[in-house]
């Protein structure tokens, strides 16, 4: 018997496993923070003999060197992959014993990248699980655009043959246990599901229904936007990760805030957008802790900028720095909890803006305000269909592209009300009048106003 135990971290949109048996386990793509896995594998009672790499990550800061030191397990990593630490190096067929009966064995499967590597558990001789990493996931593949533009079409194909060499090599009922695909941008496109098998990729993936030639332009055709922290990602990983650091950063009281301000760092504050538009800090950014944290303020902030992290309570600046740490912004130079009112100086106000809903803003395009419209969805969300005369700049690309947003009264909407919140506050800082949509797109039209494709 084994088992096998998932490690989710929504905020990335990625998985960790621990798989084991009686006595020992493996770690596959462990995060950043391995104290999750440790604990993981002493509610088993378990000693962690392997940790496993299924590639060099391009989307967060792994922590399997720091786990394989602490627990003096061996570092399976890909042979090919170019890294700068001692490692046990895994080619294709390659095996390792996790327990009496257990054998993790290693499947080539590029396309996520060039060196990318799937591992089979087999119990007793038979194919149990398949942890895919970024190769197969569920009903699609991992992007293939993350390593070399040059090699994409290559290993695009790649992915093609890789998800039929799983198909062929594995029987129907096989667990399919990847990393990536749970909401990451390491995905070439989101799919529903957080569970399914090979029997199931077989009738849903498209690396698995289409000819080559079809599933490789349908895939090109639709890769999103790549955040630009992505470019730190791998370098680190291949360097080998410094260990991480949790405990508190240093506090600030409201002078420190308002200087650090005034030096340029960035203030985030991690409330609610409700909360934020009622009341802020001026200049502040507000980043919601319970939204995608890491990935829009690593996407946004200027990479190795100082970050002080405004909460309601210290275990929203914990919770905020532990998922920072996991891509690479490790320190945050200081915090402030409680009520807003004690992060400003005396004489000094909080900043407010205004909510509201598509509903709102037909109403002021009925009583014929002149306000500007600003959508600050990707490129892709947009295609499917925009508020007709709303100006375009993703919100990954805002803070530097602020001056072409034309003057007057800003209504800033995405999708859902995340990143128009995000979007306001940069506006807000800016001085800029705003008004934040909060509302779902679907009820744009349901309003009133006209939709229209670009």
């Amino acid at each position: 018997m084994f088992f096998v135990d998932t490690l989710e971290f929504e905020g990335l949109g990625n998985r960790s496993y621990l798989v084991g048996g009686a006595r020992a386990a493996v770690a596959v793509d462990p995060p950043r923070d391995v104290d999750q896995v440790i604990a993981a594998a002493a509610k088993r009672g378990v000693r962690i003999a392997y940790v496993a790499e299924t590639h060099v990550h391009n989307d967060y800061i792994t922590g399997g060197l720091e786990l394989a030191r602490i627990t003096g397990a061996s570092y399976l990593v890909p042979a090919a992959a170019h890294v700068s630490f001692a490692r046990t190096p895994v080619a294709d067929g390659d095996t390792v014993t996790v327990d009496e009966g257990l054998v993790l064995r290693a499947l080539a499967t590029p396309g996520h990248t060039p060196h990318h590597t799937s591992y089979v558990l087999e119990e007793d001789g038979r194919g149990a699980a398949a942890f895919t990493g970024g190769s197969l996931l569920i009903g699609t593949v991992g992007r293939p655009d993350l390593v070399e533009p040059r090699l994409t079409e290559e290993l695009a194909r790649a992915q093609h043959a890789s998800a039929h060499r799983l198909a062929d090599e594995l029987d129907d009922e096989v667990p399919v246990l990847p990393t990536h695909g749970f909401g990451s941008f390491c995905s070439s496109s989101q799919a529903e599901g957080d569970a399914t098998t090979i029997g199931r990729e077989r009738t849903a993936n498209d690396a698995l229904t289409l000819d080559v030639d079809t599933f490789v332009a349908e895939m090109l055709a639709g890769l999103d936007d790549v955040p630009a922290y992505y470019a730190h990602m791998g370098p680190a990983n291949a360097a080998g990760p410094a260990p991480v650091d949790l405990t508190p950063p240093r506090r600030a009281d409201a002078g420190e805030i308002a200087a650090r301000l005034a030096a340029g760092e960035w203030v985030v504050d991690l409330r609610s957008r409700t909360a934020f538009a009622e009341g802020h800090v001026a200049g502040s950014f507000n980043f919601e802790g319970d939204g995608k944290l890491a990935t829009y303020l690593a996407w946004l902030i200027p990479w190795g900028k100082p970050v002080t992290l405004l909460a309601d309570t210290p275990e929203r600046i914990a919770d905020a720095q532990r998922e920072l740490a996991r891509v690479g912004i490790d320190r945050p130079a200081a915090a402030a909890t409680g009520d807003p009112a004690a992060w400003i100086r005396e004489g000094e106000r909080l900043a407010s803006f205004p909510r509201a809903r598509f509903a709102d803003l037909a109403e002021v395009r009925r009583r014929g305000e002149e306000v500007v419209v600003l959508d600050v969805r990707r490129d892709s969300e947009r295609a499917a269909g925009h508020v007709e005369g709303a100006v375009h700049v993703p919100v990954h690309e805002l803070y530097g592209r602020l001056d072409e947003v034309p003057s007057g009264t800003v209504w800033v909407h995405c999708a859902g009300g995340m990143r128009a919140a995000i979007a306001a506050s940069l506006l807000d800082a800016a001085g800029r009048a705003v008004v934040a949509v909060d509302d779902g797109f679907d009820a744009a039209r349901e309003a009133g106003l006209t939709v229209t494709r670009p």
